[in-house]
């Protein structure tokens, strides 16, 4: 199901309704592996975050919603991008994808 994603180049990582973690592809693994890596799938993603984060995944899979933004950890900044995942045209829960950015990027404003 997730082939595409197994080796991105960025990180993949999905829960379902509930919150347990269904999938992690290569890159979820090795930023989680202090964590225990792909021995979180099957545990609670809300149990892997501290308030108020776990409150916000809790709200996001009540009422599906996007919540993106960009941290900066160890001198890596990264893009978080979590949204509801559609699946047999419901949402079955959600997928995070957490993207590496380099220290210095362009941005372009395009018109229409």
């Amino acid at each position: 199901m997730e082939d595409w994603a197994e080796n991105a180049g960025f990180a993949v990582t999905i829960c379902g309704r509930d919150g347990t973690i269904t999938y992690m592809n290569a890159g979820s693994r090795k930023t989680f592996k202090k964590y225990g890596g792909g021995e979180l799938v099957g545990r609670s993603l809300l149990d892997c975050h501290p308030e108020p984060a776990r409150s916000k995944l809790r709200a996001m899979l009540e009422q599906p919603a996007v919540n993106a933004y960009t941290i900066e950890k160890a001198g890596v900044k990264k893009l978080i991008y979590q949204a509801p995942l559609v699946k047999d045209g419901g949402i079955s829960g959600l997928v995070e994808l957490s993207l590496e950015l380099p220290a210095e990027m362009p941005h372009f404003v395009r018109k229409p």
